[in-house]
C-alpha cells in the first residue's frame, strides 16, 4: 500500500492541517535547532568578514599616511 493510496481516502483538512501539525509537533525542536545553527552561523560569518575587512581598512590606512612621512 503506497503512501498515495493511504492518503487518497483522507479529508484534505487531514493532508493539509493535521499531519504538518503533527510533523511540526514532532521535528520542531529539531528544524528550529537546525535553523537557529544556521542563522548563528551566517551571523559569525558576517562578524568574521566585517572584523577582517576592519583590520584591512586600518592597516591600509596607517601604511599609507606612515609611507608619505617615512614612518612605521
Amino acid at each position: 500500500m503506497a503512501v498515495r493510496e493511504i492518503f487518497a481516502g483522507l479529508p484534505w483538512w487531514v493532508k493539509w492541517v493535521a499531519v504538518p501539525l503533527v510533523a511540526l509537533a514532532i521535528f520542531g525542536g529539531l528544524i528550529a535547532n537546525v535553523v537557529g545553527f544556521v542563522i548563528g552561523l551566517l551571523f559569525k560569518m558576517l562578524v568574521f568578514v566585517a572584523l577582517i575587512g576592519g583590520l584591512i581598512f586600518v592597516v591600509r590606512k596607517f601604511k599609507g599616511s606612515s609611507n608619505s612621512r617615512g614612518e612605521w
